[in-house]
């Protein structure tokens, strides 16, 4: 595979990430395009990005595999993760993506995993130029889904007060409350060995917040005829099952929803089978490799 690192501008920020064209293409030739997102705090070279990434190139797609301001290599502020500030870099990626002379401008879509899927889901809702997008594991309502990360009335009120807090100290000080990781999103320690390595440990309490008022329930019907596909452990550990249930629920046509017992939340990171095979029939059916004819 050919691969190029490549730098973008999103609000100021400059972002970094990584292009790969895979083998075989000739001179003038175009191929639809995946935008690969990682999860919260996380960056490009986690298994939850690498993964989709080697069975993308493999079939024939072009890859871009961003950091998302303020994680890995792109800057921005450590650990102030502001949801819409991470739609409009996901759109500047599409608009640099799209430019590749590899690429088919107007074939690109967009998967994440987790915090990523909800930014794939959003943009695909808010920008008429994503033609497809694949979310794992992610999220529609971040109220609903903190409630359901944080279950028991002890649980709820330690969450809620930390965003009063966070508000406070931010009116009092100037600056950011910080906020370890799990205390805003719990993970069993059982699969924290997925996360990737130099994750972020400590978030601002806007993090926590722009969060809480994401909502990518409110747009997924704006993407109403181009594919959307939701996949989501139904056991899941991390992310209720129930977000990408009520997704599908507000999602227009075609939208496929898929639930696995026998995965867990880094179902990419765990390359289970039966998730690939729902994918390569999707992707068969709605957004194929259809080379474009190289130049003459």
């Amino acid at each position: 595979m050919a691969e190029t690192k490549v730098t973008f501008q999103s609000k100021g920020l400059k972002l970094a990430g990584v292009v790969r064209v895979p083998e075989g293409l000739k001179a003038g030739e175009r191929r639809p395009a995946w935008i690969v997102m990682h999860g919260f705090g996380s960056n490009s070279t986690s298994s939850n990005v690498l993964e989709p990434c080697a069975m993308f190139e493999k079939l024939g797609y072009v890859t871009l595999r961003i950091d998302m301001p303020g994680c890995g290599e792109s800057e921005g502020p450590r650990g102030n993760l502001i949801c819409l500030d991470q739609v409009q870099a996901a759109s500047d990626a599409l608009t640099l993506l799209a430019k590749n002379p590899s690429v088919e401008g107007d074939r690109i879509g967009m998967i994440g995993s987790s915090f990523g899927a909800a930014i794939a889901v959003y943009v695909c809702g808010v920008d008429q130029r994503v033609a497809a997008a694949i979310s794992s594991g992610g999220w529609g309502d971040g109220e609903r889904k903190f409630r359901g990360q944080h279950p028991s009335p002890e649980q709820w009120k330690k969450f809620t007060d930390m965003l009063a807090e966070g508000k406070r100290h931010r009116e009092k000080t100037g600056e950011s409350l910080m906020v370890p990781r799990y205390d805003i999103v719990p993970i069993p320690q059982h699969l924290r060995g997925h996360l990737a390595q130099n994750s972020i440990q400590m978030f601002t309490a806007e993090t926590a917040q722009s969060m809480f008022d994401f909502r990518a329930d409110n747009v997924i019907g704006n993407a109403a005829g181009r594919p959307i596909l939701l996949l989501h452990s139904s056991v899941d550990s991390v992310t209720p099952t129930e977000q990408s249930i009520e997704m599908f629920k507000r999602a227009g046509q075609p939208c496929d929803l898929h639930l696995f017992a026998e995965t867990d939340h880094f179902m990419f990171a765990e390359s289970n089978t039966r998730v690939r095979s729902v994918i390569y029939d999707w992707l068969e059916k709605y957004f194929p490799v259809r080379a474009q004819a190289a130049a003459a």
